[in-house]
C-alpha cells in the first residue's frame, strides 16, 4: 500500500452521479475515504476533483495513492507519471510510478523512476528497499 505523506459517502444530487458539494470537499472526502481503507470509494470521488482542477498536483496524488491502493496500477501509473511530467523534482511521485509500473508488471520500467525517487532522497529506506528488489528481480530474470 502506497503511504501518503504527510462516513464519507459520494452522496449525489444528480443523476449523472456528481458528488455534492465542491472541489475541496471531495478532496477532503476523498482522503478520508482513502484513510479509512475504502481507496476504490475514494478513486470515485477524486476522479471528479481531478476532472474539475485537472491542473492540481494534491488532487492527482491522492487519485494517484487511490487508484494504486485499489489495485489499479496502469491507471496510478498514468496520475503519478502527470505528476512527474508537471514538476520533476517531485521524489514521492516517481517512487509511486516505480511501485506502479512494478505492480503492472512493468518491471524493467520501473527501474527508471525509483532510481530517480532513491537519488532524490536516498534516505528513505522504503524508496531504497524497492529499488533493491526491482534490480534483484530483474537480475534473476536475466540469469
Amino acid at each position: 500500500m502506497i503511504e501518503g505523506r504527510n462516513e464519507a459517502s459520494a452522496s449525489s444530487n444528480d443523476p449523472g452521479g456528481t458528488p455534492s458539494g465542491g472541489v475541496y470537499e471531495w478532496f477532503k472526502r476523498g482522503m478520508k475515504l482513502l484513510e479509512e481503507g475504502s481507496p476504490a470509494a475514494a478513486a470515485a470521488i477524486l476522479e471528479h476533483a481531478v476532472r474539475a482542477e485537472p491542473d492540481s498536483r494534491s488532487l492527482r496524488e491522492a487519485l494517484a495513492r487511490a487508484q494504486f491502493n485499489s489495485k489499479r496500477y496502469d491507471e496510478a501509473a498514468g496520475s503519478f507519471r502527470w505528476i512527474v511530467d508537471a514538476n520533476p523534482a517531485e521524489d514521492y511521485a516517481y517512487f509511486g510510478l516505480g511501485l506502479s509500473l512494478w505492480r503492472s508488471g512493468d518491471i524493467e520500467g520501473a527501474q527508471e523512476p525509483l532510481a530517480v525517487a532513491v537519488a532524490m532522497r536516498p534516505d528513505l529506506r522504503h524508496y531504497v528497499s524497492a529499488l533493491k528488489q526491482v534490480r534483484a528481480t530483474l537480475r534473476a530474470r536475466r540469469a
